[in-house]
């Protein structure tokens, strides 16, 4: 029988991605998104010593590390992109559950390049899960005022930049699966970093950087790095344990908002609306759906 290890780690990929969003709300106003990934950076090198002893205990993959490093890469590209968008007047109420769809990129990907297999379940898990996650982005104009919702979305520079950002982590999702096919998550994740590392320097070149910040930012921002790092790292070991792309990315994305939403109630006091409320207990169902696995017989496996 197929090991469930994949869901636990998929879980935990979206609760260390849920902790971290309530961090980085905390100086999301005090950073702009090159200063914030040059953070992010630092706090993900102290996550180092999790994976280290791979460097002694493993030969790495050429065709591995080159993926990891394109993984490294095209989530970068999604995180300054959606940052873009909001600079170039982008309402969070449009853009976060617009960006929040990727897992329909990385599904499109698993099933027709992949050729993975879904059962009727898990169909439904999916059908399920991107209602919910457009339910948890946390802005409600498309429910509170559907007729204003659609009339702001037109051609313009901040829904490129949405668009870009939802294509390019959907990739990720998928190139993620791919780098495990070749090494382990851990030198997968170790790939990850010295492409974060890179275009950190080249950020900092490039003048792209402000050093002003706070002591407080700087620590929040490392955390925060950690965080996401620690939930790169899981989401790796998940695609390692042979979890399905399809399967993984959409289980991570519907949860990351539930425990982000569940951590800013009970430490930052905010307030839950009915729509989140449905949103979380959909997600619930879409992740059970997903993680749902047809028995075989011992003459089948």
């Amino acid at each position: 029988m197929k090991s469930k290890a994949w869901i636990y780690y998929s879980t935990a990929a979206a609760l260390f991605w849920g902790v971290w969003g309530v961090v980085a709300k905390l100086i999301s106003e005090d950073v702009n998104p090159f200063t914030n990934h040059v953070l992010f950076t630092i706090g993900m090198l102290f996550t180092l010593p999790l994976v280290i002893r791979k460097f002694r205990n493993e030969r790495p993959n050429c065709k591995g590390i080159f993926w990891g490093l394109i993984s490294g890469i095209l989530a970068v590209t999604g995180n300054v992109a959606v940052f873009q968008a909001f600079s170039s007047g982008g309402l969070a109420a449009i853009v976060i559950p617009l960006t929040n769809l990727y897992p329909l990129v990385t599904i499109v990907i698993a099933l027709l390049v992949f050729n993975e297999k879904l059962n009727w379940l898990n169909g439904i898990g999916i059908l399920l899960a991107i209602p919910a996650v457009v339910m948890l982005s946390g802005q409600t104009l498309l429910f509170d005022d559907p007729t204003a919702f659609f009339k702001s979305i037109g051609l313009n520079s901040w829904l490129l930049f949405s668009l870009v950002a939802l294509f390019f982590w959907g990739v990720f999702s998928a190139t993620q699966k791919v780098t495990t096919n070749y090494i382990s998550a851990e030198w997968a994740y170790i790939a990850f970093i010295i492409s974060s590392v890179f275009l950190s320097l080249l950020f900092i070149v490039l003048g792209k950087v402000n050093f002003n910040f706070s002591q407080r930012t700087l620590l929040l921002g490392s955390l925060a790095g950690m965080l996401n790092g620690l939930g790169v790292l899981c989401s790796f070991a998940a695609y390692k344990a042979e979890g399905k792309a399809s399967q993984v990315t959409t289980i991570a994305g519907a949860l990351q908002p539930v425990f982000t939403i569940v951590l800013a109630i009970l430490f930052l006091s905010e307030k839950i609306s009915y729509v989140e409320i449905i949103g979380i207990l959909v997600a619930i169902v879409a992740a059970l759906a997903l993680s749902y696995e047809k028995k075989t017989s011992p003459e089948h496996e």
